[in-house]
Formats: C-alpha cells, sequence, structure tokens
C-alpha cells in the first residue's frame, strides 16, 4: 500500500494517505490490500477489509474514487456518496484536487460499512489485521 501510495505522488497520493489514515484510525482491524494488478496499473488497487471489502481507492487523472460495495445500503445523512447513485449495491465518493473529505462523516461510513459486512457475515479476506 505504501509503495501504491508513493508512485502516484501530487494530490492524488496525499488523498489515498489521508483516506487510509482515516480508515485505519476507525477500524483497527482493517485489512488493506492491493489487487487487482494489470499492465496499465501494476501496483494494483487498494483496498480495505473487515469481514468483506469495505472501501477501495481508485486513482484516476482527475478524481480519486473511494467505492463501497455495500453503499446503497449504508446511512449516509452529510451525502458524501456522489457517483454510482444509480447502482443497487455499489456507491462512491469522487474527490477531485482541492477538494476536503468530510473526516467525521467519512469515518461514519467506515463504521457503517464495517458494521455491515459483520451482520453480513462475510469471510475475513487475508487473515487479521494491517498489511
Amino acid at each position: 500500500m505504501d509503495e501504491r501510495i508513493r508512485a502516484l505522488g501530487g494530490w492524488r497520493a496525499e488523498t489515498l494517505a489521508e483516506v487510509r489514515r482515516l480508515i485505519c484510525e476507525v477500524e483497527p482491524e482493517i485489512v488493506e490490500a492491493c489487487k487487482w494488478s494489470k499492465p496499465g496499473n501494476p501496483l494494483g488497487v487498494p483496498v480495505w477489509s473487515r469481514a468483506g471489502i469495505v472501501c477501495t481507492g481508485e486513482a484516476y487523472r482527475e478524481t480519486v474514487k473511494l467505492t463501497f460495495p455495500r453503499g446503497a445500503e449504508l446511512p449516509d445523512p452529510h451525502g458524501l456518496f456522489n457517483a454510482g447513485l444509480a447502482g443497487k449495491a455499489r456507491r462512491a465518493v469522487d474527490l477531485r484536487e482541492g477538494e476536503r473529505l468530510d473526516a467525521e462523516a467519512f469515518r461514519n461510513l467506515i463504521r457503517a460499512a464495517v458494521a455491515a459486512n459483520l451482520r453480513a457475515g462475510s469471510p475475513q479476506p487475508g487473515g487479521r489485521g494491517r498489511r
């Protein structure tokens, strides 16, 4: 994960590093991994899991996209979700350069995503703890 964030550089690296800090602060048992590597993205996509995927963090040229596989079932009273709103399961938060993430609202979203995974009884991929 460190290598993936460093490789991005600039505002996208700063954004993903802040997202990572917030996630790990809220959920100490989170499992971090980079998955789905391919020739155009050999370091893969950052993935945070606990009892299933909680959130992924993809970096595009103009956005950092934080996708929640169970987003449609999560409470979002602060309206963080701004992408994928028509989907039946997933929701995403797209962040652009200069935009600030509402840290407390994001922490609450992470807590809700972990709770949804635990309620669903999904097996924890890759064991316990940060990687």
